[in-house]
């Protein structure tokens, strides 16, 4: 796929993965549209852009706010008439056990991670539809495919993504609709230190394995990638992808691994 004068919607777009993917789209002569909450950060994204396009546009936005998802989306849709691709990037991890965490925390986090995705992909799915094209983006993690201490919540959210959007691709096939899920296991970026913990206060800890990823630049590079090839899944990692496959072909050792894990 060439990526050149697509619109492309980022979510979660002012750190991490979701600024790394708007940096190499622009590298590609994308029209580059960027949400986030904090504005001041979307306008760091937007500069720092410069040197390669204009075409970076920033949409602030409070992924919990349905009104405001779809005020955007038809404002968008309004300027641009259509959209090419759609990221669904947006959300945040957990570090909390199950026994003390609120049900009220479990919603949020919920509530973020796979209620508001479901309401922007709804939002625009009625013009992809109709202009019988479009690609959605949905960044996953490899929790999406198991559980582990400490993310009961965030890999509840992660699976139920996983089974909305194989259903949703599946449904509209007829409409050249695609759908690319990204399960991203260890990523360097400032995920663990915005996770919720129990108390629904961010973590503010910077996870060992988290600090030695893989750079979200190369993670962006092969995300790209898979969504030029149009894939349906992809892994996106080192040797913790392994955990994927042990599950899949070697439960006994999967769970036998997952075992010796010491929540703290």
């Amino acid at each position: 796929m060439n990526f050149e004068n697509k619109i492309i919607w980022i979510t979660g777009a002012s750190s991490g993965i979701g600024e790394a993917l708007t940096y190499e789209f622009i590298k590609r002569k994308a029209i580059v549209l960027i949400s986030a909450r904090r504005e001041q950060e979307l306008q760091r994204v937007k500069k720092n852009c410069e040197p390669w396009s204009n075409s970076c546009h920033i949409y602030p936005m409070d992924l919990t706010d349905d009104q405001k998802i779809k005020d955007v989306s038809a404002d968008i849709l309004k300027k641009f008439n259509r959209i090419d691709i759609l990221v669904n990037n947006g959300g945040i991890s957990q570090r909390s056990l199950v026994a003390e965490t609120p049900v009220e925390v479990v919603r949020q986090i919920m509530e973020l991670n796979f209620f508001s995705t479901v309401t922007l992909t709804k939002s625009i799915l009625p013009a992809f539809i109709q202009q019988k094209n479009g690609h959605i983006v949905i960044i996953s993690s490899i929790t999406g495919k198991f559980g582990f201490p400490l993310r009961s919540a965030y890999s509840a959210s992660k699976h139920a993504l996983h089974g909305f959007f194989e259903a949703l691709r599946v449904e509209h096939l007829k409409d050249h609709i695609n759908v690319t899920i990204v399960c991203p296991g260890r990523i360097h970026t400032n995920i663990s230190l915005h996770a919720m913990t129990k108390d629904g206060n961010a973590y503010g800890i910077m996870d060992h394995g988290q600090e030695g990823g893989m750079a979200a630049d190369k993670c962006a590079k092969k995300i790209l990638k898979a969504v030029a090839g149009n894939k349906k899944e992809v892994l996106i990692g080192r040797e913790e992808l392994l955990m994927v496959y042990f599950k899949r072909f070697f439960p006994w050792l999967f769970y036998k691994l997952v075992s010796k894990v010491q929540p703290r």
